[in-house]
């Protein structure tokens, strides 16, 4: 069954016949609709898991990861104990942060992706702008 965005929105108000992952993914892409990445401004994408969170920065133009960054890398392994904290997260920003600065990319444009703009999202955000980067 295919559904258009509208509909499949109706149905996830109704809770009917919408599985979470099918609203995760819609909910993706009508926020990656909006945020694009160029080379002035690449894009700052994040994933979160259970146990670690994981950033890019994408030039959507030529489709190419710049920088990533994880909470499972060797320096930040080093410095916390627990993947899935918000200084863990916050470690990372700004670690991304000096990585992007020696490729010479001081504006980002954020791409949160279907999770809230809370918690470990928040941290890797403030993280990033203390490190240098200008959203």
């Amino acid at each position: 069954m295919k559904f258009s965005k509208k509909a499949l929105l109706k149905l996830k108000n109704k809770n009917k016949k919408l599985k979470p992952n099918k609203y995760k993914k819609l909910k993706r892409e009508s926020l990656r609709g909006s945020v694009k990445g160029t080379k002035e401004r690449p894009r700052l994408t994040v994933f979160r898991s259970n146990e670690n969170i994981y950033a890019q920065i994408i030039d959507d133009i030529i489709s190419k990861t710049i920088v990533s960054c994880s909470t499972l890398d060797r320096d930040i392994k080093l410095k916390v104990n627990n993947g899935r904290t918000c200084e863990a997260s916050r470690c990372m920003g700004e670690k991304l942060a000096k990585l992007s600065l020696k490729k010479n990319i001081t504006k980002i444009v954020f791409d949160r992706g279907p999770y809230l703009y809370h918690g470990r999202i928040k941290a890797l955000a403030d993280g990033a702008r203390t490190g240098g980067l200008q959203f």
